[in-house]
């Protein structure tokens, strides 16, 4: 590499972007192993009679594991760009707040917990929201021209 051959670096908070992208991929994928998730014989494709526990935990549908890895892809995608990172970031962890909230007004045994939640996601959601709207504050560094790499 010459000296005059620009070389492109990543902004940490494309890689806490990347980071996030890979966990969501990773739980979403978890979310479809027997043993993983307890009662995996209980799956269902949405709703609050889901009894699939990620983990013993965090109940789970295969809607609930699609969202993760949708997440999951985004945030592989866009990791390359700090503006999508800080984007992805920002308005994940705000619908990340609003399914919080959502999950703390609706009764959890009715059909409008239709992803399934439970205490244990909601939390989950919350400390979700929080940080990924934290980190979306994080220093950027201005993306190069697009050809450079």
């Amino acid at each position: 590499m010459s000296a005059t051959t620009p070389t492109r670096t990543r902004s940490p908070i494309q890689y806490v972007a990347l980071l996030y992208g890979v966990v969501f991929l990773l739980a979403g994928l978890l979310g479809f192993i027997p043993g993983v998730t307890t009662n995996y014989d209980a799956l269902s494709i949405a709703g609050h009679d889901s009894e699939a526990m990620l983990l013993g935990i965090f109940q789970v549908s295969i809607l609930h594991n699609a969202v993760h890895l949708l997440y999951g892809v985004v945030g592989a995608m866009v990791w390359r760009s700090s503006r999508s990172s800080r984007t992805y970031l920002l308005w994940g962890g705000l619908i990340y707040a609003v399914l919080w909230i959502y999950g703390l007004i609706i009764d959890l045994d009715s059909q409008a917990n239709f992803v399934p939640l439970n205490t244990a996601d909601n939390w989950l959601h919350l400390v979700l929201a929080v940080s990924m709207v934290a980190l979306s504050f994080l220093p950027v560094k201005e993306d190069p021209p697009a050809g450079i790499v």
